[in-house]
Formats: C-alpha cells, sequence, structure tokens
C-alpha cells in the first residue's frame, strides 16, 4: 500500500518536471486530506496553474485534487475593486446583454442590470482575490466567455467559474475552438486573422503567425483562460 509521504513526494517529482510550475521561485504545499491532495500557493501565471493540476492528476494514487493554487496578480487590487472591474466587464460585453447581473457587497446581492424576462443570471462575488462567477447562462460560450473577461482583470487571482448552462449542452472540442476564437476576437491586444486554433481532448494548438513576441504570449494566456482547456501549445510563428 502506497503510504501519504509517497504519494506527496511523487507529486513533487511530477512538479519538478514541468519548468514553467517553477517550483524554486513559486514554492507549492501539498497535502493529503481524507485521500484527496490538497495543492496551495501561488504560481506565476494561469498556464503554471493549469498544468500543475495536470501533473498532479495524472500521479496514479491521486483519488482527487482540492486546488488552492492561485496565480500571481498583474496588478494587487483590494476585491471591492476587482468586483467592480469583473462587473464592468461584463455589463459592457454585448454578448451578454441578456443576462440579469448582480454582485455580492458586503454579503449582499445588489442588482447591477435587471432584464425583464432574462434566462439568464450572472452572480459576481470576490474573495482575497478570487472571482466566483455563479448563475446560469444559455451556452457554453457565454459561460467561457464570462471567464475570460473575469481573467482579464488584472487583479484576478483564480476564476472559478460555477455558471450552469440550461438547457444542458453536450461539450466538445469544437466548441472549445470556438470559445478560444471569440477570446482572441475580443481581446485588443491580438489580431486574430492569421490565427488557426485547433483542439483535441482539451488540448489547444495555436498555428499562425503574429507580429510581435507580447501578441504571441497574450493570444496563448487567451487559450488558457478559456474554461475546459488543459493545455496549450504555442506553434505561433513571430514574423520577421
Amino acid at each position: 500500500m502506497t503510504q501519504p509521504h509517497d504519494t506527496i513526494e511523487a507529486v513533487r517529482r511530477a512538479l519538478r518536471s514541468e519548468a514553467r510550475i517553477d517550483l524554486p521561485h513559486h514554492p507549492i504545499r501539498l497535502a493529503l486530506a481524507e485521500g484527496d491532495l490538497v495543492i496551495e500557493g501561488e504560481v506565476a501565471d494561469v498556464a503554471a496553474k493549469k498544468l500543475a493540476l495536470e501533473r498532479a492528476a495524472a500521479v496514479a494514487d491521486v483519488r482527487g485534487i482540492v486546488d488552492r493554487l492561485r496565480v500571481a496578480p498583474a496588478e494587487r487590487l483590494a476585491d471591492g475593486a476587482i468586483r467592480d472591474h469583473v462587473r464592468d466587464a461584463l455589463v459592457e460585453e454585448p454578448a451578454l446583454e441578456s443576462c440579469s447581473i448582480r454582485v455580492s457587497v458586503k454579503n449582499h446581492w445588489e442588482p447591477v442590470r435587471v432584464v425583464d424576462g432574462a434566462t439568464a443570471t450572472v452572480d459576481i462575488s470576490v474573495e482575497d482575490g478570487v472571482v466566483l462567477l455563479d448563475g446560469s447562462v444559455p451556452g457554453l460560450g457565454m459561460k467561457r466567455l464570462a471567464g475570460v473577461l473575469a481573467w482579464w482583470v488584472p487583479g484576478s487571482r483564480d476564476v472559478i467559474n460555477g455558471l450552469a448552462v440550461t438547457p444542458p449542452e453536450e461539450d466538445n472540442d469544437d466548441e472549445v475552438s470556438d470559445a478560444v476564437r471569440l477570446a482572441l476576437e475580443k481581446d485588443p491586444l491580438v489580431d486574430p486573422a492569421q490565427i488557426r486554433v485547433a483542439t483535441r481532448n482539451a488540448v489547444v494548438t495555436l498555428d499562425g503567425q503574429v507580429p510581435t513576441d507580447s501578441e504571441r504570449e497574450a493570444a496563448e494566456f487567451d487559450a488558457w483562460y478559456v474554461f475546459g482547456v488543459d493545455k496549450v501549445v504555442n506553434r505561433l510563428q513571430v514574423r520577421a
């Protein structure tokens, strides 16, 4: 029978094997609680977070994961400021104009926009830099777009996308690719004209050309931000 210490060491080896996780500069704490792996710490970016979860889940003796990993924000903001930025981003997004929106202020829900007869409601709350999206929307594309907009807020340390899709939709690789393309189109820092997106088993591959290294990086992170994406392979070339 595998001992808890052996499981934790196996996970730690798996994390060390991925340079992007960068354990020396971003330590991750590991523990076992009732058979589940608790993984906690602050990593450099969303890619490191998702790769850490992927590597940990691949260890044979890991049955479940309690995810307490947070991303170092581009800017440290108070929860109220993050909430207001997320609120504004969702209110200003034309694709979400049919959604009623509420925000949590001091544990009370305040309406931001009430749409008569709305079939979609998005509730926004923030705690310690972690954005929680709750409620119900009529499509996976809308759920994923709301999540990307929340990730784009500079102070966001994590986005827990709890939006239900009603009626339920069956997810597939094409849905993921469509969501990534939409994120690229919405990002003012990216020109998606020569970017090709393909998805297989939740792994997104970006091909094509971009004019700068910063745009190449921005496009990759847009893909990582999409709910349901486990890995991104960036094959974008920077035009000379």
